[in-house]
């Protein structure tokens, strides 16, 4: 099933900025549960983001350098039935 990868709550502060620094992943890549997806900084700390469930990256829609929010939908992914 194919849905949103949102950016969950990492704990930053509101005013923070945070910033996509890599992906661990390419489009098409597959990945497991737990597993880093990504690497985001803010000016405080760099925070590894794993995967919410098995499954496969369909597209990256923030990339590397972008400045994004708690929330905003970073990634379209597919996961499998667990």
């Amino acid at each position: 099933m194919q849905k949103e990868f949102e950016l969950p709550d990492v704990g930053v502060e509101i005013n923070d900025e945070i910033t996509v620094s890599f992906w661990h992943v390419e489009e098409g890549e597959e990945f497991d549960k737990e597993e880093d997806l990504l690497e985001i900084s803010t000016d405080k700390a760099n925070l590894k983001i794993g995967a919410p469930s098995t499954g496969k990256i369909i597209e990256i829609l923030a990339q590397e350098g972008d400045a994004i929010a708690v929330g905003d939908v970073i990634a379209l992914i597919e996961t499998t039935n667990e």
